[in-house]
Parts: structure tokens; C-alpha cells; sequence
């Protein structure tokens, strides 16, 4: 991995309503398609010009290991929408459990799409106690759109 590229958990946070159609045409190649659906995304140059067009529709932040591990074991789906098991990763990928996949994808050294089948959207739930902040703002504002940086372990906990 280069310097540049990172790993970060990308979640769309707005809806379809006043969307331009080049935004929505973005959000869509992003496969950020509806409201609380989150991506595992290596920042490469393309990747970063993407979620620079569509911050208004998204917030996004460098995930802690954890996190990356409990939306995996959580939200993560296989064909026949079955939740992600170590044994399946083991027979699937070159990992040998969901904690080393996870462990992988937080150092940059593999993706979701190692993983032969599981889908690389992670369907989420509205965050408890809500978002904090107002919603077409930019978090530098007291929005919940934009770079959080850390602080998007703490809302993708909320909504896992």
C-alpha cells in the first residue's frame, strides 16, 4: 500500500432528494446507493476524487480494527443473505478467520473482495440516539456529512 492510500469506512448519510445527477451517478459508482449503506474503501487517487464530489451525501473516516471486525462478523452477508462465518471466510479467502480478515483490511493488505462472495455493501441501521448534528452541514459546522476522521468508529458502532 502506498503512502497516500489508507483504508476508511465510508457511509452514506442523505437521501436521493435535491441530488444532482452527476452526485447521484458518483454515489451509485461507489456503491453507496441508499441511505445507510457503508463501503470498506482504499483511498486511491480516483477512489478520493469520488468521495470529494459526493461529501455532501457521506461521511467518512478511518475505522479501528474493531470496528472493521464487528461489521464484518455483524452486517457482513454471503449469497443467500447468511451472515459472514470464520468458516466461511477460511474455505473462501487465503484468511483464516473473520478477526484476520478484519486484522488485513484495517493494515491495508487485503479488501473485501477477497472474500469470494460476500458483498462488498454493509446495510446498516439509523444510529442510536440519532445523529448529532445537523444534517446538511459538514461536521466542521456541527453537520454529520464530511471527513470525521477517528470519529467514525464511534458512529458506525452506534448503527451496527
Amino acid at each position: 500500500m502506498r503512502e497516500d492510500e489508507k483504508v476508511i469506512l465510508a457511509i452514506r448519510v442523505r437521501g436521493i432528494a435535491r441530488v444532482r445527477p452527476q452526485i447521484e451517478d458518483t454515489l451509485d459508482k461507489l456503491l453507496l446507493g441508499r441511505v445507510h449503506q457503508a463501503r470498506i474503501i482504499k483511498t486511491t487517487p480516483s477512489m478520493q476524487g469520488m468521495i470529494t464530489k459526493a461529501k455532501d451525501f457521506i461521511t467518512w473516516g478511518v475505522p479501528s480494527e474493531e470496528v472493521i471486525e464487528k461489521l464484518l462478523t455483524k452486517r457482513g452477508r454471503v449469497p443467500g443473505n447468511a451472515h459472514l462465518t470464520d468458516a466461511y471466510v477460511k474455505k473462501n479467502s487465503s484468511h483464516s478467520s473473520v478477526k484476520a480478515l478484519a486484522k488485513a483490511i484495517a493494515s491495508g493488505k487485503a479488501s473485501v473482495t477477497d472474500v469470494e462472495g460476500l458483498k462488498p455493501v454493509f446495510r446498516l441501521t439509523p444510529p442510536t440516539k440519532g445523529f448529532r448534528g445537523t444534517k446538511y452541514l459538514p461536521i466542521g459546522m456541527g453537520g454529520i456529512t464530511g471527513d470525521r476522521g477517528e470519529g467514525i468508529s464511534e458512529l458506525a458502532l452506534r448503527m451496527i
